[in-house]
């Protein structure tokens, strides 16, 4: 006998066009010169967005990947074994080029079109990112080298979208990825603390054997057909290259001594390992390491940065969806006055968030002018800083827009929550970011110029932006290091205003200068700004099939709030 009826209830999320449904992200592919790539975008955003991937992403995470010391016959083997959800999501992410596509299909908005591929993928699943975006930081420092390592065959494979979990030497496989072993016990962040030895096997230099013998706290992804490692040689920290296997198909005297019990990024492997006379050939010098892992790691950053505007993307679709038809006290969640201010912050986060993003990956694109790569240096690390600290708190409103329904891991978004924070802490924590910010600012002449030429653009456009700049100005002339978290924020919250005061429509770029630089309220829906309200949730989930009509007063209104 039936107790009561089911009614109320937000209906499951149905298929949907990732790309296609948001406004913000195909207006900023155009203008940042990757309009080429919108066709394979919508294709992508269509695949993505259907139920089976979220649920292979929610199977990986149920099943995280298990370490097999020992075989049967007591040989030691250290493999680590994944859910075939876990393939069937690196099948995903390396078929669309996250791990190599600047460099596989070099040209005008390459990385632009990546970052915008990187933040579909990110809605769907954010731990098989990891393998990806650490071989695409990796490849430009091999290929810079490639005349010294004894790659033989690697470059094709390297730049092959084929996704091959084989255990073989990497010569001999169809597609390859590579990780990252810096992180010590006793150093952290802090590399001059790193202890692991190299010592040569012969006279040493550029390409040549070393054998390594010491430990990595955070080994990234040890399933990698190889790893860049830093440790410390007679020249210094140094920079080696350690494949999985040697290239007579033996393993490497790489020990994996456990897998790292996280609390997120579950699908994903990071262990801790012992090198015992492990072999690995030098990049570069001797005592160019952490100059090595450094542009290694700012490539990573813009991931990182990224990687939490997807997770934040899905949970705001999320939070609409159920706002849409979820009713409260006679009408619908998203015709509350209340609920539309916060989900209307919620979208203007986004949309600065977006528009700073592709600013900054069409930097990294144009690095080749000085004044790009000035650019591309100081506001990786300040993005990472801010976006990756936003996040949390991003997904925790959108959680509180469902209630108890979003709280419950049905819901997706308690996973999206537990992914949040690996992206602020990986690849250096808040204080290094603002740090790093520093050493952009200190040691490239060129930075200061470059961030001039950058905000004075729109200087004189609005009141809020204009005092924020000002404020920005005297902060930059004392250069307290006590200053710095402030200073990266307020660097992001400017180019962010920039781009938006420039390309977005003018209701929008008035609400995210006064509510992100005019304002001290900082919880989400604490600002006033109703002539933006319907446009920001239209924009956030754009209805139809096609992208006719995307632009200042095109978008169409889906949730009834024209």
């Amino acid at each position: 006998m039936a107790t009561h009826t089911v009614f109320n209830q937000s209906e499951p999320l149905a298929a949907c066009n990732l790309f296609l449904r948001d406004a913000p992200l195909v207006e900023a592919l155009t203008r940042h010169g990757a309009g080429w790539a919108r066709h394979d975008l919508a294709a992508l955003g269509e695949r993505l967005g259907q139920p089976m991937l979220f649920e292979l992403a929610r199977q990986a995470e149920l099943n995280p990947p298990q370490l097999y010391r020992y075989d049967a016959h007591g040989q030691r083997i250290d493999d680590v074994q994944f859910d075939l959800a876990w393939h069937a999501l690196m099948t995903e992410v390396t078929a669309s080029g996250l791990h190599n596509s600047p460099w596989a299909q070099p040209g005008a908005g390459a990385t632009v079109a990546r970052a915008a591929r990187f933040l579909l993928h990110a809605q769907v699943d954010a731990a098989s990112l990891c393998p990806v975006t650490m071989t695409h930081a990796a490849i430009p420092v091999l290929l810079d080298h490639q005349d010294s390592l004894p790659l033989g065959a690697w470059r094709p494979i390297l730049l092959s979208n084929q996704y091959d979990p084989r255990p073989l030497p990497a010569a001999a496989k169809d597609g390859l990825l590579l990780g990252m072993g810096a992180t010590e016990k006793q150093g952290g962040s802090d590399l001059r603390a790193n202890t692991t030895r190299a010592r040569s096997d012969g006279v040493g230099g550029p390409g040549a054997v070393y054998r390594l013998t010491g430990h990595k706290w955070f080994f990234s992804v040890p399933q990698s057909d190889a790893h860049l490692v830093v440790a410390q040689a007679d020249g210094g920290l140094s920079c080696f290259l350690l494949p999985r296997l040697l290239p007579d198909g033996r393993r490497n005297a790489l020990r994996i001594e456990r897998l790292k019990h996280k609390l997120g990024n579950r699908g994903n492997a990071s262990a801790e390992v012992e090198f015992d006379d492990a072999l690995g050939w030098l990049i570069g010098e001797e005592g160019q390491g952490a100059r090595l892992i450094a542009s290694v790691a700012n490539r990573t950053r813009l991931d990182c940065a990224l990687g939490s505007i997807g997770l934040m993307r899905r949970a705001l679709t999320l939070a609409l969806h159920h706002a849409g038809q979820r009713h409260a006290f006679g009408r619908p969640l998203i015709e509350q006055p209340l609920m539309r201010n916060v989900l209307a912050d919620l979208a203007l986060e986004l949309e600065g968030a977006v528009a700073l993003a592709m600013r900054l990956a069409a930097a990294w694109d144009n690095e080749a002018e000085p004044q790009q790569a000035a650019l591309a240096r100081v506001l990786t690390p300040a993005a990472k800083y801010l976006l990756c600290k936003r996040g949390p708190g991003f997904v925790a409103e959108a959680m509180e827009v469902l209630g108890g329904n979003g709280y419950v891991e049905e819901s997706d978004l308690p996973r999206l929550y537990r992914e949040m924070p690996v992206n602020s802490i990986w690849e250096g924590a808040g204080n290094i970011m603002a740090l790093d910010v520093l050493r952009a600012l200190s040691r490239d002449p060129a930075t200061l110029p470059a961030l001039h030429a950058e905000l004075s653009r729109v200087r004189g456009q609005n009141r809020h932006y204009d005092a924020t700049l000002n404020y920005l100005a005297t902060l930059l002339h004392a250069a307290e290091p006590a200053t710095l978290r402030i200073v990266s924020e307020l660097l992001v919250q400017l180019i962010a205003a920039g781009e938006l005061l420039q390309h977005a429509p003018s209701p929008i770029a008035e609400a995210w200068c006064a509510a992100r630089l005019g304002t001290r309220h900082q919880q989400y829906g604490a600002f006033n700004a109703p002539e933006a309200v319907a446009l920001l949730l239209a924009r956030a989930w754009r209805e139809g099939g096609d992208d006719d009509g995307i632009g200042r007063g095109g978008v169409v209104d889906t949730l009834g709030l024209g």
